[in-house]
């Protein structure tokens, strides 16, 4: 562990390295200011997280309810595919950090021993097993929706990605894939509020992830069921006030979550009219209450969230300002920061943060 923390620290440096000299250098007359982006060094950097915990077991939080004394077992036993990196979904987004990762930079795997791995786990036998778990009458609800939004998320780079390996991932994947898309729709008809926390429970941040999915593939239903309940749900929201955010250990800020969401649903020009209610703050030229969240402990698994709020708050903000240009240099300078300030955390972290922190990083660098 300490060997690979001593690897990733050197790998830190050329990446803040990297990250200075892909920002705008222009002169003050010039209007753009440029995203951070995924170069090959810190792509090494992150592609080093979830495969190192890939295949770790333990320590796990299993989250799931017995229903009676056969159901304890441990995690590789009832989830063969998705059992390491301490949960489900943790173990799933490392999945298509991985995959996203070799499908820019196959020379990460230059020897194989991932594909190996990935060829060894997502197999028609296992996802039986996991298939089975999700259809255990006291587990229907098991990672809903933050979860299964990033099995979607991993399902689209599989399907995207022109490789035998990963068209048959996909296959295997596909038939779980299809049984959650099918409960986010029954889900969403009775969800009558939206979920506005800042963890896991998010509503805007599943259905976000889930957007991208369901109109790259052409889930026709999944995607009407989300427009329809995203306009339903947030509407008629005004007045976010940023100056509640973050709380104690947000990793997702639900005031941003929930306007990046509504980027994708609305038309441009309903939805600028919609985010001047909404967020008034963000049109100003210094958007004064949103400076990276700092943590004080990184071993506290809780605490470490705000590292991944930081990421999570570029990706929305990166998000935003590709559908209003009126507001891109304020919002991806101030995304530009929040990466700048948490990137080098997750290069020699305890394990409470680098088995996730890495996924939230590339998503907001991968602007997806």
């Amino acid at each position: 562990m300490k060997y690979l923390g001593f690897v990733v620290s050197l790998c830190f440096l050329a990446v803040l390295s990297g990250c200075q000299q892909q920002r705008n250098t222009a002169t003050e007359n010039e209007a753009k200011v440029d995203k951070l982006t995924l170069d090959s060094e810190m792509a090494a950097l992150i592609f080093a997280l979830p495969t190192h915990c890939l295949t770790i077991e333990y320590p796990n939080k299993m989250g799931q309810v017995l229903g009676s004394v056969q159901d304890l077992k441990g995690p590789k036993a009832l989830r063969p595919i998705f059992y390491g990196c301490f949960d489900w979904h943790s173990s799933v987004h490392g999945y298509w950090s991985i995959v996203h990762l070799l499908r820019l930079h196959p020379d990460l795997d230059s020897d194989g021993k991932i594909r190996q791995i990935l060829n060894a786990h997502i197999t028609k036998e296992n996802l039986a097993v996991e298939l089975a778990f999700f259809q255990d009458k006291n587990n229907l609800s098991f990672e809903r929706t933050y979860g299964w939004a990033w099995l979607f998320k991993l399902q689209q780079e599989l399907l995207a990605w022109e490789d035998k390996d990963a068209q048959k991932w996909a296959s295997v994947l596909q038939p779980l894939v299809d049984l959650l898309s099918e409960r986010t729709q029954v889900y969403l008809t009775k969800l009558v509020y939206p979920i506005r926390t800042g963890q896991h429970d998010n509503t805007a941040f599943s259905l976000a992830l889930m957007f991208d999915y369901a109109k790259q593939v052409g889930d026709h239903n999944l995607l009407n069921a989300i427009k329809t309940n995203t306009t339903r749900f947030f509407e008629k929201d005004k007045n976010c006030d940023l100056a509640y955010e973050p709380s104690g250990y947000d990793f997702l800020s639900p005031c941003l979550e929930e306007a990046y969401l509504m980027s994708k649903v609305l038309p441009h020009d309903e939805y600028k009219v919609w985010l001047l209610n909404f967020m008034p703050g963000l049109f100003e030229k210094e958007v004064k209450l949103l400076q990276p969240a700092i943590v004080s402990d990184r071993t506290d698994g809780k605490l470490v969230h705000l590292d991944g709020l930081n990421f999570s708050r570029a990706h929305c903000l990166y998000g935003i300002a590709q559908v209003l240009p009126e507001l891109h240099d304020v919002l991806v300078q101030l995304g530009n920061n929040h990466i700048e300030f948490s990137l080098k955390n997750i290069s020699n972290d305890d394990y409470m943060g680098s088995h996730w922190l890495g996924s939230f990083a590339l998503l907001a660098l991968s602007n997806q």
